[in-house]
């Protein structure tokens, strides 16, 4: 993939990047571990995160800042459409996606033409909050694959967990009593970066590589989780009265 070096942070995003840390520190204890490897730290790389709180992205945007990276984030449009956030959103050059409405098919070439400008793209490939009973990664969507088929990118998975301890599903209701629960208890929270999904065997029509790549994605997502959560291989130790269960997208594992 032939790409240039246009993409530079905006001091916004780059500040943002800072704060997060102040912000989550009374919250939680970020851990992080691994890294995005050096040779591709300068881009264009897809990082792929699972999805299990509300409180992920800040938890995400900290950990970035730790290890010393600043990826373009694939965010719900919704986040874009609110005043302020919204123009923070825009000026930090972040990537919209519109889920359920006809525009949702602007979000995967704008996702390579970020990719083709050297940058790093977060995106969360379960496509929501996953609702697995054991909070493993749910069944992904394609896009990632798609998106690294499109441009070259590698794909390097990144796992989180904790941060169901802090903000549950139902946030922002009852948003104030969850807080003040974190601040009392201050859970750990670990972010892990994986190593980069290997693709390359991957063949067939583009629907089926689609599909293979995806499988290989989620599998690397999870091999980035199960350290991070050790000794809560099956039944979390924080269980989230609020999530609602949906066994619809579970992925057979092992």
């Amino acid at each position: 993939m032939e790409t240039s070096t246009t993409w530079r942070p905006p001091l916004l995003w780059r500040f943002l990047l800072t704060l997060s840390r102040v912000v989550i520190a009374p919250l939680c204890r970020l851990r992080v571990s691994g890294s995005v490897p050096a040779q591709l730290r300068g881009g264009p790389v897809i990082l792929a995160a699972n999805h299990i709180s509300p409180f992920d992205p800040l938890v995400m945007v900290a950990a970035c800042h730790k290890a010393g990276i600043a990826p373009r984030i694939m965010i719900t449009g919704g986040v874009f459409d609110a005043p302020v956030l919204g123009a923070a959103m825009r000026a930090c050059r972040h990537i919209r996606v519109d889920r359920g409405s006809a525009r949702v098919a602007d979000a995967l070439p704008a996702a390579a033409r970020a990719l083709r400008d050297g940058a790093m793209v977060l995106v969360y490939p379960e496509g929501r909050i996953g609702l697995d009973p054991w909070l493993w990664p749910e069944r992904g969507k394609t896009g990632v694959a798609r998106m690294a088929a499109l441009t070259g990118a590698p794909v390097v998975p990144v796992a989180q967990w904790g941060a169901h301890a802090v903000l549950p599903y139902e946030a922002p209701r009852n948003i104030g009593r969850a807080l003040v629960r974190a601040m009392v208890r201050r859970p750990v929270v670990r972010v892990g970066f994986g190593a980069p999904v290997d693709l390359s065997a991957v063949s067939g029509t583009p629907g089926a590589r689609a599909m293979r790549a995806t499988r290989l994605i989620m599998e690397g997502i999870d091999a980035a989780l199960a350290p991070l959560r050790a000794g809560e291989m099956e039944i979390p130790r924080y269980v989230d009265g609020t999530r609602p269960v949906d066994t619809s997208r579970v992925r057979p594992r092992g």
